[in-house]
């Protein structure tokens, strides 16, 4: 008996079934402010950056912002946080929106259900921001995002 329990061990310790692979999550909320002001209609997007020893860090992580610009992140199958580690974020505006240039004028030919966004694109369509999500989760990853007007 002894030496099936041992053989046993050994096999899931060799599956890598010890361990519970995968990635591992943590809690994340925060609050987005836009000009010093909760924004209420904010998307908030963690990407999981790849590295060369984890080529699939895991699912992406998304929350939106109440009347007070909080936010906490699920990923897309509900788990509650975000994968550990190193993220790229991309906040926009909720909704169908349509980036804007105040240089060169709003579009003459947007549908009418669709909004300006007010994130300006290096939040967002050009974001190089990034995030790194603790072991231990945080209820502090704070925005404060200042649009160019």
């Amino acid at each position: 008996m002894r030496l099936i329990s041992l053989f046993l061990c050994a096999l899931v310790a060799a599956s890598g079934g010890c361990g519970g692979g995968g990635p591992k999550y943590a809690p994340v909320s925060g609050v987005l402010t836009l000009d010093g002001k909760p924004y209420n209609d904010g998307v908030v997007v963690f990407l999981p950056k790849a590295t060369a020893d984890n080529p699939n860090p895991g699912r992406s992580s998304a929350g939106e912002t109440n009347d007070k610009g909080e936010f906490v992140l699920k990923t897309d199958d509900l788990k509650n946080g975000a994968v550990v580690g190193k993220h790229m974020v991309k906040i926009s505006t909720r909704g169908p929106v349509m980036q804007f240039d105040p240089a060169v004028g709003s579009p003459d030919n947007a549908p009418a259900n669709v909004k300006r966004d007010l994130i300006p694109a290096e939040w967002n369509t050009m974001s190089d921001k990034e995030f790194e999500v603790p072991a231990g989760g945080t209820d502090k990853a704070d925005f404060n995002i200042t649009s160019k007007k």
